[in-house]
């Protein structure tokens, strides 16, 4: 197998939260590339990054509409890249024990539009930032936060080790980085901490709402649909040839396969309808296990 073929194969494997990753780390790597070529050549390079970062103007939004999004998938340094994309990457695994990866995607979306208005407004209404030079948003950070937060919030007493801090309920980890945003405020960056608890409000929102059967994150659904090919992992073909002896075995397993995905997706829409709590202790701890195997 050689690195394309390799590389086909992650893809059409990989869930949506990796597929999130793999956009941000590729869009890094391109942002690296043209500002080294810039460099290099002493040629204007940020053209790429100013079409896609999320401006405080609204005159230059209005003919830039689409960084209302795109400014979630870009990163100014290494540090910024790394912390966002190891805090998804947890957080969302959880996530997607308890939902689907069209609802991470939804959520994903939400956290980087709110986040963009929460910036755009304190730039354009409070006082602290008027007078202030040019502007952008740029980072998956709102995002983040509103996946990190809406997990507390469906599971804020999940056990997670964290390093040699040991074992942490996750709604610790997430009030903690809250905070640290809201006291960051008056330090440095205010309208990218601000946008941080824009998407960290949406989290909690999100989850708060759907438990009570109100889907706040429909309206983006022609958005989310539109991405759904692209984000959904593609099913396995094998490739080899089944043998005789062992069809019986190969069919009870696909069965078995199919009738826990079936009761996976009927609980999914009970959650869906009615809420988490909805569910039986039984169904919780079928939820939670499948989730593992995942």
């Amino acid at each position: 197998m050689d690195w394309k073929q390799k590389l086909a194969y992650k893809y059409n494997t990989a869930d949506t939260l990796e597929k999130l990753i793999g956009i941000n780390v590729a869009l890094f790597i391109l942002t690296f590339v043209f500002r080294t070529l810039g460099f290099l050549f002493q040629i204007p390079a940020d053209f790429f990054v100013e079409w896609l970062v999320f401006p405080k103007s609204l005159v230059e939004l209005a003919y830039k509409p689409w960084t209302i999004i795109t400014y979630a998938f870009m990163h100014s340094g290494i540090f910024h890249i790394l912390s966002n994309m190891l805090i998804m990457y947890f957080s969302g695994k959880f996530f997607l024990t308890y939902f689907s990866g069209r609802r991470m995607l939804n959520l994903y979306f939400l956290g980087a539009v709110f986040g963009a208005l929460i910036f755009t407004l304190s730039y354009n209404l409070l006082p602290a930032f008027s007078g202030t030079g040019r502007s952008y948003l740029i980072g998956a950070s709102a995002s983040v936060m509103a996946i990190l937060v809406a997990t507390a919030t469906q599971a804020p007493n999940l056990q997670v080790r964290l390093f040699f801090l040991g074992n942490l309920k996750l709604w610790w980890i997430a009030a903690f980085l809250v905070v640290l945003d809201v006291v960051q405020i008056p330090l440095s960056n205010p309208g990218g901490h601000l946008a941080h608890l824009g998407g960290a409000g949406i989290g909690y929102l999100y989850i708060t709402q759907l438990n009570k059967g109100n889907d706040i994150g429909a309206w983006l659904q022609t958005i989310t649909d539109w991405f759904a090919d692209f984000f959904q992992p593609k099913s396995r073909k094998s490739n080899m040839k089944t043998v005789h002896k062992n069809s019986k075995k190969t069919q009870s397993s696909t069965t078995s396969r199919t009738d826990k995905q079936k009761k996976i997706d009927q609980i999914l829409d009970k959650i869906s309808k009615s809420g988490y709590d909805s569910l039986s202790k039984e169904e919780k701890d079928f939820l939670f296990k499948a989730g593992k195997d995942m």
